[in-house]
Parts: C-alpha cells; structure tokens; sequence
C-alpha cells in the first residue's frame, strides 16, 4: 500500500500528522503534479520547489516528481507562457501524493471526465490528493470532497458554495488535512500545506530544513482572517520586535501586561493589535512557540524532558506533555521517537 497512513490534521497543528509514529517513516515519495490549460505559476512552482528539487547533497529526501496532463500539446499557463508535461494522466495512478494545483482561470473549469477518472482511481489506490488553492474545485468535480470540510480562498468561497452545497467550507484555515484529501487556501498557503506534507512524511527536521532553505516559516499561526482586510500593518507599531523578544525569551513567564508595556501600548490595545497581526492571542501565539522549541529539542537532543520543559518555559514535564497532548495529540516521548535524528 503506497499510502504512507491514517492520519488527522490541519493548519494550527491540534492534531499533529505523526499518527503513524509506530513506525519509521521512509522517506522515498512518488509525487505528481497535474498541470491543464490555465495553470498557476506560483502554485505550481511551490509544489516544484518543495517536492522536485533534489536536495540530496544536503542529505534531504529526493521526492519521484513528475508533471501530467491530459493535453500532449504545451499547456498554456495563466500568464500566458506554455510548458510541457512529460507525462500523462497515467502517471496519477502510480502516485502517492497527487498535487492539484490552480487551473481554473479565469473561471472553474469543467474537469473531463478522463481527469475525474484518473484522480479517482489514484485516491482508490491508496494515494493522498492534495488541492493547492482554487485547484479544490477540480477535487470537487472529480468527487473526491465526498461530505467532508475544504480550505477555500475567501474570494472564492461564495462560489465554492454555490457549486458545491454538500461541502463544509472553511475560509478561515490555511490549509485543511483528512486524508487522502488535503485542500489550502491562497496562493502563499501552497506553501504552508506542501511544507505540513513534507513534515508528515519525512519528519519536522525536513521541513523544516526545506522552509530555512525557502526562506519562509515552517509553520504560520493564524488563518486567512488576518490577510482579508489588513494584508500589511499600516501602523509603525509593527508587533514584529516584540514577536522577536517573545521568541528569545521563552523561559521566561510572559503576561500580556508585561508585553504590552514592551511594545508601549496598553494591554486592552496590545491583545486587540497581537490578533489583527498575528492572527491569534497572545497567549496561543506564546503557548505555539514554545511547542515548536521542545519538538526541535526533542528532535535535536538527548535532554530529558524536565529540562526540555523548563528550556521551552513549560516549567515541568507535566506541563509539557498536556501541551503536546492538546496541541499535536502525541506524547513528547512518541513524537522524539518518531522524529528523533537517528543519523
């Protein structure tokens, strides 16, 4: 079975994508990407980046990587360039991970029934699907959404809607993972969802390398909220330096007061402004870093967990393993046993 396992997640890491812990995951991945008329560059270019460079020098996993289509002629793309697919609708069969990148422009497009057919026989066959904007309405076509919830960009979710009334939408997530389907919102959050895949297959320490590489963060906390009406800070009073000391000063017990009088603002302004920028409290925001730190302790080091616990500012291990608990629903001994350096 080419299906890597069961696993439950999305964009804020409640559910951490390690369920298959009992086991090592291997490394080696069979990723295709469908590209048709109207495909977008970006999208299509994260998924290229993140899963068909070869980054073996760097002693980083080597994904198969291919690009099909149905068309044997040059696919035209959204900016009007072509580029060809060196292989067709067949290859999907043989995948374990299928990408779906944008290829609606300028309206959804009517899916042929040779696509539906091919996305429906490579999900059958145990390989995960993943839809990289508004390529989730091509899922929706071939039928593969079934009953459950998708990540739509927040322009488009009215359409989605409409289209699709059996759907759940969530216009709020980055990204959204019950396997085999996986769906992500805009644009930037191919890269958030394609990042979170590798982490599931090839551990934090990949993706994590990967992102350094992309100069990008492995993880964004928040959703779409804080991207629909305030795409940039328009203020001088960035949370940005006060994001920064947060992150150098986790052992310490931070309280918003404390934080607030940091960035020169009262608490009521600072929680108000932390969430318009951050897309979260800053307590969450707080409570996430923290998280992030022990998994890379965890994974990097031989520390037992009181003194992960206390390095990360959890205080004590009780306190550590709750959070891990709440937040990626694996123990810090199961999750550094599934991800734990063994180089």
């Amino acid at each position: 079975m080419r299906r890597p396992g069961d696993v439950y997640e999305w964009q804020i890491c409640r559910s951490s994508m390690i369920y298959c812990h009992n086991r090592l995951v291997p490394h080696s991945w069979n990723v295709a990407v469908l590209v048709e008329n109207g495909v977008a560059p970006f999208e299509l270019g994260v998924a290229c980046e993140v899963f068909g460079t070869d980054r073996g020098e760097q002693g980083l996993p080597t994904y198969e990587f291919a690009l099909c289509s149905e068309s044997t002629s040059p696919v035209r793309t959204k900016s009007g360039f072509r580029l060809i697919a060196t292989h067709g609708l067949e290859r999907l069969r043989e995948a374990d991970l299928v990408i779906v990148p944008p290829i609606d422009e300028p309206a959804p497009p009517e899916v042929s029934r040779s696509v539906s057919n091919a996305l429906s026989e490579a999900v059958e066959a145990g390989s995960w699907a993943a839809a990289l904007c508004s390529g989730v309405f091509v899922l929706g076509e071939a039928g593969l959404l079934g009953g459950g919830k998708a990540a739509v960009h927040w322009y488009k979710a009215a359409d989605f809607r409409s289209r699709f009334p059996g759907i759940e939408v969530d216009e709020s997530v980055l990204y959204t993972a019950n396997p085999p389907i996986f769906t992500s919102a805009g644009t930037a959050a191919a890269i958030d969802l394609c990042l979170h895949l590798v982490r599931v297959r090839s551990g934090a320490r990949t993706a994590n390398a990967i992102a350094r590489r992309m100069v990008v963060p492995p993880h964004r906390e928040g959703g779409q909220a804080q991207y629909i009406e305030l795409p940039v800070p328009t203020s001088a009073d960035t949370m940005g330096p006060v994001l920064d000391w947060m992150q150098r000063n986790l052992r310490r017990e931070l309280t918003v007061t404390e934080l607030a009088r940091r960035a020169r603002m009262s608490p009521r302004t600072f929680a108000r402004r932390f969430r318009t920028e951050t897309g979260t409290t800053p307590h969450h925001w707080l409570t996430t870093q923290r998280v992030a730190r022990a998994q890379r302790l965890l994974e990097d080091t031989d520390s037992t967990l009181e003194v992960v616990a206390d390095s990360c500012g959890f205080g004590n291990a009780a306190a550590l393993r709750h959070h891990f608990l709440r937040r990626l629903s694996v123990t810090p001994t199961e999750y550094r046993h599934t991800f734990r350096d063994r180089g």
